[in-house]
Parts: C-alpha cells; structure tokens; sequence
C-alpha cells in the first residue's frame, strides 16, 4: 500500500511563496522515515531539516512541490477563499503522487471538509485531513520537511538582495522593510503578500 503526506509551509508570512510538499511511500517502509528522525519541522532545527530533506528524498518513492506565489494568494484572499487555493494545490500535489491513501494537514477549521474537498479536486483518490497532522503522521512531518526547507531556500534567496528577516510579521526586521520601502518607492515588490493584514496597515498610514 502507497502512502502520502502533504503539508504547507509559509502560510502566515506576509511574503514570499505558499509552498506545498507531499511525499509517497510504501506503508511498510514508513519506520525507515521515523528511524531517520522525521518528525514535525517546527520541531527541527534548520541544519537538521536540511539534513533530513536529502534522506527523505532517498527513502520515499515519489515527492512533489508545488509553490503558490504572492499574486495568486492575494487574488484568493481578497475573495476570502485562501483555504480553497490551498486545497486545490494539495489536490495537485495528491494527484501527482496518486497513492492508496493520503493523509494531509487541515489548514480549515473543519478537517473533514477540507479533506473531502482535496478528494473532490483529485478524482476521488482517498484522503484522510487531520488538524497538526505533522505531528500525528510521519508521512505528513516528512511531507513538511520537504515544504519547509523549500520555503526557507526561496526567502534565502531574496535575503541575498534585501534585509527583510524571516518574512513573518512577528519579525520586527520584515515590517520595517516593508514600511522603509514603501516609503521609498510607493510600492511593495512582487514578493510580498500585498493583501495582508499588517501589510495593508503599512500602506495606508503611509
């Protein structure tokens, strides 16, 4: 029996992509993910996420990735349907790996919704969604290695060019970018999610 886990990363940043990971693995060869240390990325320092992403990938059958860029959140959120554009990415993600079972991680208040849904979007294939599924499931905390270490490499990669910290808005550094180059240049670039809530703050008392 082919198993999969899907899991997001970078759903409350106020920039960068939404990324979602989903591993497929033979139900049987799920100890080997647990005998590697596999557990939920908060969990995990980031030396040992980026460790582990190379041994997932090794030990699993089949990984997908799927990035959701700011515009597209944007577009979603001032239609107040967020959870459907991440539902939708998940159906993706789960039809690619096209396992026997996926287990996948409720960002909706109501799993059991949410998982119906990625079912509906995925013809039919079977899917079980749990809220802290990361936690619960192997599969799911591998499936979030994967989205995390993804994530990190892509807000790395604008650190090279700008000083905006670790993109969450608890993270004083990021509001200030975002506040400094508003001020600068009357507009926010591409990378940052426009329709947030502190973002949209930002811009109107500036």
């Amino acid at each position: 029996m082919i198993i999969c886990g899907v899991d997001d990363a970078g759903r409350g940043s106020v920039l960068g992509p939404l990324v979602i990971a989903g591993i497929s693995i033979n139900k049987q060869n799920t100890k080997k993910l647990s005998s590697l240390g596999v557990k939920d990325s908060k969990k995990l320092s980031s030396k040992s996420r980026e460790l582990l992403f190379k041994k997932i990938i090794d030990v699993v059958d089949d990984y997908y990735i799927s990035k959701i860029p700011p515009r597209s959140i944007d577009a979603n959120v001032r239609k107040h349907c967020l959870n459907d554009l991440e539902a939708k990415h998940m159906a993706k993600v789960v039809s690619k790996l096209h396992s026997d079972l996926s287990y996948v991680d409720s960002c909706d208040v109501n799993p059991i919704r949410f998982g119906k849904k990625i079912s509906e979007l995925s013809d039919n294939l079977p899917v079980k969604s749990y809220h802290h599924a990361d936690s619960r499931f192997v599969v799911v905390s591998a499936a979030s290695i994967i989205a995390k270490v993804t994530r990190d490499k892509a807000i790395s990669k604008l650190q090279k060019t700008y000083d905006l910290g670790s993109g969450y808005p608890s993270d004083s550094r990021t509001i200030m970018f975002i506040t400094n180059f508003y001020k600068k240049n009357n507009i926010l670039p591409n990378f940052v999610r426009k329709s947030w809530k502190p973002v949209q703050k930002i811009i109107h008392e500036n």
